[in-house]
C-alpha cells in the first residue's frame, strides 16, 4: 500500500533579487505542481499589476487571505505553491509555518549581491530579462547605512522563519542562488516535495541580469570595501546572554490607591521606597496600594485609569548585587535562602559567616565574600552553575523584557535619581509630589562605600555586561 504524500502544499520563503521568479519557472515547469507567485503580497496578487486570482479578489483577499489559501488547494491537481517574502501577509506566515503538510523552501542569496541587484534594478527600471539582447546596464552607488538596514532586514526574516520551524519540530529544504541553476540540485528538490517527475535540464526563460563583477557594478566600489570590512559579521562585539527568559511577573505589580501609576518593580530595586512614595502621593496608607494583579484585573485597571502611566526603577548593577547578597546570602534572617547560602559556602567557595555576620565579622571578611558572591554571579548568570538565576540578582534588561510581554513601562527611572525623577512622573499625571523621599537604607553590616575598589568594579562590570551597556552605567563611584 503506497505511503500518502508527506505534503499538500509548499511555500518558497525567499526575498526580491534572490532568484525566486527562476526557481519559480522551473518547479512550474514540474507536472503536479503550480506556483502562484507572491500570492499574498500587499499590493497585487501572484504578478504585478494582478488584482484576482482564483475568483478572489484583491479587497476580499485583505481582508480575509485564508479563503485564497484554500482556494489553491481545492483549484489544483498536485501541490499548490506560493512565494512568500518578509513584507508578506503576516497572517499567511503564521498559518503556513504551522502547516505540517506545507513543505518549506528557504532561498537565499549573498545579501551583498540581492543589494547591488535590487539597486541597479530600481535604476534600470528592468526587473526581469528574457531576452540578453534587451540587457539594460547601471552602475549603483554603495550607502552603507542603507546596506545595514538592508541586511538586517534579511536577517530577522531568516531568524523568524528558523525559530518558528525549530519550535513546530519542522525542518526546511535550503536552496542557494547558486544553486538553482543545478538540475540535480533541483531534483533533490522535487523528491524533497514528493514530486514524481524530474527535469532534464532548467527550463526558465529567465536571463541573469548582471553577470559582471562586483567591480564593475559599484560606482565607490573601494569606499564599499572598506564600509564593509567595519561591519562585524560574526557579530564578535556582542555580549552573550545565557540567562533565561523571565516572564512579566504581574502579581508584583502595584498600583497608587488613586493616582494613575502603576509601578513595575524590579526585584531587588528601591521597592519599599517608591511604594511609600506612592501611597504618600494619595495620602494613604501603604495596604491602600492595589496590588496581587492578575492579567485580567491589571486590563481592567487599565481601561478604568485612562491617562494611567507605569515606571520601573533600574539600579546600578553593583548596588544592586550588593543589596541581594546582603539580604538574601549573608544574612540568615527573614528574607534569606538558606539552600542556596548553604551550597554557595560549600559548592561555589562564597566564604560565608557560619551563622550569620557576628560582631568578629569586618570589612575585610565582608569584601572578600561579596567579591566570591560577584565571581559566582558571573557563572550563574552565563548559565555555568546548577543555581537558578533569582530574580533579585537577574540581568535588569532581562526582567523588563519579561514585563514587556504584558506592560512595557513609560518610563525607566534611575535609583540614584529616584526622587527628582518621580517628581516627573507625578507632574505627567498632573499631581504634585510629596515633598520627602523615605532615605535610602544601606543593607548589611558593612557598607558597600567601605569595601569598595577597582577590583569589586571590574567583578561587577564581568557578571553585568548587559546591564552595564544598556543603561550606560559607569563606574559605581561615578554613578
Amino acid at each position: 500500500m503506497p505511503m500518502p504524500p508527506r505534503f499538500d502544499s509548499f511555500v518558497i520563503f525567499a526575498e526580491m533579487r534572490t532568484g525566486s521568479n527562476f526557481l519559480e519557472d522551473n518547479l512550474n515547469a514540474v507536472p503536479g505542481l503550480h506556483c502562484y507567485g507572491e500570492a499574498f503580497n500587499p499590493h497585487f496578487i501572484g504578478q504585478k499589476d494582478r488584482r484576482s486570482l482564483l475568483g478572489i479578489t484583491l479587497e476580499d483577499r485583505s481582508k480575509d487571505p485564508f479563503p485564497l489559501l484554500d482556494a489553491m488547494k481545492a483549484h489544483t491537481e498536485g501541490l499548490p505553491g506560493i512565494r512568500f517574502f518578509h513584507d508578506h501577509d503576516p497572517r499567511v506566515l503564521g498559518a503556513v509555518i504551522s502547516d505540517r503538510r506545507c513543505a518549506k523552501i528557504v532561498l537565499t542569496r549573498n545579501p551583498l549581491d540581492s543589494y547591488v541587484s535590487r539597486k541597479i534594478a530600481a535604476e534600470t527600471g528592468q526587473w526581469k530579462l528574457t531576452n540578453p539582447r534587451h540587457r539594460r546596464s547601471a552602475q549603483i552607488s554603495f550607502n552603507p547605512a542603507e546596506f545595514e538596514t538592508h541586511l538586517a532586514r534579511l536577517q530577522e526574516f531568516q531568524i523568524e522563519i528558523l525559530h518558528r520551524l525549530q519550535v513546530t519540530g519542522q525542518t526546511a529544504f535550503y536552496i542557494g542562488y547558486d544553486d538553482i541553476g543545478d538540475v540535480e540540485v533541483l531534483n533533490g528538490l522535487l523528491r524533497y516535495l514528493g514530486a514524481e517527475h524530474r527535469l532534464d535540464n532548467i527550463v526558465s526563460r529567465l536571463k541573469r541580469q548582471n553577470p559582471q563583477p562586483l567591480a564593475e557594478k559599484v560606482k565607490n566600489h573601494t569606499e564599499m570595501e572598506a564600509a564593509l570590512a567595519q561591519l562585524d559579521r560574526f557579530d564578535l562585539s556582542r555580549t552573550p546572554n545565557f540567562e533565561p527568559r523571565r516572564g512579566p511577573a504581574v502579581p508584583s505589580y502595584v498600583a497608587a490607591a488613586e493616582a494613575p501609576l502603576l509601578f513595575l518593580p524590579i526585584k531587588g530595586g528601591p521597592s519599599d521606597r517608591v511604594e511609600a512614595w506612592l501611597a504618600a502621593l494619595d495620602e494613604v496608607a501603604g495596604d491602600a496600594l492595589a496590588r496581587g494583579f492578575s492579567q485580567k484585573t491589571l486590563r481592567a485597571w487599565k481601561r478604568g485609569h485612562p491617562g494611567h502611566r507605569s515606571f520601573a526603577v533600574v539600579s546600578h548593577p553593583l548596588t544592586r548585587a550588593h543589596r541581594a547578597f546582603c539580604r538574601h546570602i549573608l544574612s540568615t534572617g527573614e528574607d534569606s535562602y538558606p539552600a542556596l547560602r548553604k551550597t554557595l559556602a560549600e559548592v561555589e567557595g562564597v566564604p560565608l559567616p557560619e551563622g550569620g555576620p557576628g560582631a568578629e565579622y569586618g570589612p575585610e571578611a565582608h569584601r572578600a565574600a561579596f567579591l566570591a558572591f560577584l565571581r559566582f554571579l558571573k557563572r550563574n548568570l552565563g548559565g555555568r552553575t546548577a543555581l537558578r538565576v533569582d530574580a533579585s540578582w537577574a540581568s535588569q534588561g532581562e526582567v523588563l523584557r519579561g514585563m514587556a510581554q504584558v506592560a512595557l513601562p513609560d518610563m525607566v527611572l534611575r535609583d540614584e535619581r529616584l526622587e527628582a525623577e518621580l517628581a516627573v512622573l507625578a507632574a505627567q499625571v498632573g499631581l504634585r509630589a510629596p515633598d520627602d523621599l523615605p532615605e535610602a537604607e544601606e543593607p548589611g553590616p558593612v557598607h558597600l562605600a567601605t569595601i569598595y575598589d577597582g577590583e569589586i568594579e571590574r567583578a561587577a562590570r564581568d557578571a553585568y555586561q548587559r546591564d552595564y551597556m544598556s543603561f550606560g552605567y559607569r563606574a559605581w563611584a561615578n554613578a
